[in-house]
C-alpha cells in the first residue's frame, strides 16, 4: 500500500515537471509572437528537432545490432515517417495558432487532445478503462471549467487577437495531431524504447521541417531584428520543448497517454499565474480551486489500473514465438473474461514486447 502511495506521488509530480515545460513553451512563444512579431513556429519547431537528432539519432548510430539506425530503418522507415510528418504539423498549428488567439485559449482548447487519446487508446491500444477512470477524466475537465468561469468573472482578455476563432481551429486540428502522436509514442516507448522513438523524430523531424522551413519561413527569419533578447526566447523555447519530449516518453512509459495529458491541464494554471506577474492578469480564487479540482481528478484516474483487451488480432504474433504459457505467470487475482490488467509499477508485472505488423 505505501509503495502504491509513492507510485501515485511520483506520478503526479512527473506530470507537473511536465506542466512546467509547456508552460515555458506557451510563455515563450507568446512573447515571441506578441512583443517581436516572429512569424516562425516552423523554425520552432525546427530547432527542437535538430537537438533531438544531435543527441538522440546519434545515439541510435552508433549502437550495434538490431537496435541500430539503419537496422530501425529498414524495418519500418515509413511507419516513423508518416509519424514523423504528423508531429511537426501538430507543433506548427499549435505554435502558429498563438498568433491569432490567448495564451489561454490555446492551452485550454488542447485539452481535446484527452477525448482524441481515449478513443485511439480504446481501439489501437485496446485499453479498457474502468468508471474510475472517466470519473477522474470528468473531474479534470471539471476543473478546466473552472478556470474557464474564471476567466470570464474577472474580464481577462489576455490580448485577444483579431482572428480568434481561425486561432481556435488551428489549435483543435493540433490537439488532434498530438492526440495521434502521443498513442503512437505510448506504443513505442513500451514495447521497443524512448531513444527509438526520440531518434526518429529527430532524423524525419529535421529532415522534413528543414524542408518546410526552407520553403515557408525563409524570408521571416531575414526580416526579423535580432537581437539577444530575441536570441534569448529561441533558445529558452528549444530547451523547453527538448526538455518535453525527452521527459514524456519516460512519464508514459509509467503511466499512459492519457494520464499525461491529464497531467499536462494543471499547465493552463502555471500560465495564469505567471500571467499575474507578468501579464498583469486580476487574480480569482477560483483559479486555485480549479487546481485543487484538477489534481483531485488526477489522482482518481491513477488510483485504479486500466486493463487490456486480447484481440486476437493483434496478440496473434505475439502467441507464436513460444512465450510462456498464461498459467506459468504469477496469480493477478480474479481476471475479467479475456482480458489483461497492466499496472502503474511497470517493475511488477514485465509483459513481453508485442509488435504489431
Amino acid at each position: 500500500m505505501a509503495k502504491m502511495r509513492m507510485d501515485l506521488l511520483v506520478t503526479l509530480a512527473l506530470g507537473q515537471v511536465l506542466s512546467l515545460l509547456i508552460c515555458g513553451i506557451g510563455l515563450t512563444s507568446k512573447y515571441l509572437a506578441d512583443d517581436f512579431h516572429a512569424n516562425t513556429p516552423v523554425f520552432q519547431g525546427f530547432l527542437n528537432y535538430i537537438l533531438l537528432f544531435l543527441v538522440y539519432t546519434t545515439t541510435l548510430a552508433v549502437r550495434q545490432g538490431e537496435e541500430n539506425l539503419l537496422a530501425i530503418l529498414k524495418r519500418q522507415w515509413w511507419k516513423y515517417m508518416i509519424l514523423g510528418l504528423i508531429d511537426i504539423e501538430a507543433n506548427y498549428l499549435v505554435i502558429k495558432a498563438y498568433q491569432y488567439t490567448t495564451l489561454t485559449s490555446v492551452q485550454l482548447l488542447d485539452c481535446f487532445v484527452i477525448p482524441v487519446v481515449l478513443l485511439l487508446s480504446w481501439f489501437f491500444l485496446l485499453v479498457r478503462y474502468k468508471a474510475a477512470h472517466f470519473i477522474g477524466v470528468g473531474v479534470c475537465l471539471l476543473g478546466t471549467g473552472c478556470m474557464v468561469g474564471a476567466d470570464v468573472l474577472v474580464g481577462q482578455q489576455q490580448g485577444s487577437g483579431e482572428q480568434k476563432l481561425l486561432g481556435d481551429l488551428l489549435v483543435l486540428a493540433g490537439a488532434t495531431l498530438y492526440g495521434i502522436s502521443n498513442v503512437c509514442e505510448e506504443f513505442i516507448v513500451k514495447n521497443w524504447s524512448r531513444v527509438e522513438f526520440l531518434g526518429m523524430m529527430g532524423l524525419f523531424g529535421s529532415f522534413f521541417s528543414g524542408i518546410q522551413l526552407a520553403i515557408m519561413e525563409h524570408k521571416e527569419l531575414l526580416r526579423l531584428a535580432w537581437d539577444w533578447q530575441i536570441g534569448l526566447l529561441y533558445i529558452g523555447f528549444s530547451a523547453c520543448m527538448f526538455g518535453l519530449y525527452s521527459f514524456m516518453p519516460v512519464v508514459m512509459k509509467r503511466t499512459s497517454a492519457t494520464s499525461v495529458n491529464l497531467s499536462l491541464l494543471t499547465a493552463d494554471l502555471y500560465s495564469l499565474f505567471c500571467g499575474l506577474f507578468l501579464f498583469h492578469y486580476k487574480f480569482s480564487v477560483l483559479y486555485l480551486l480549479s487546481f485543487f479540482i484538477i489534481v483531485l481528478g488526477l489522482i482518481l484516474y491513477s488510483s485504479s489500473s486500466t486493463y487490456m483487451a486480447q484481440d486476437p488480432r493483434v496478440y496473434k504474433q505475439f502467441r507464436n514465438t513460444g512465450a510462456q504459457p498464461a498459467t506459468a505467470l504469477p496469480h493477478l487475482g480474479p481476471l475479467e473474461p479475456s482480458v489483461t490488467y497492466t499496472s502503474l509499477d511497470q517493475e511488477l508485472v514485465e509483459e513481453p514486447p508485442v509488435r504489431v505488423v
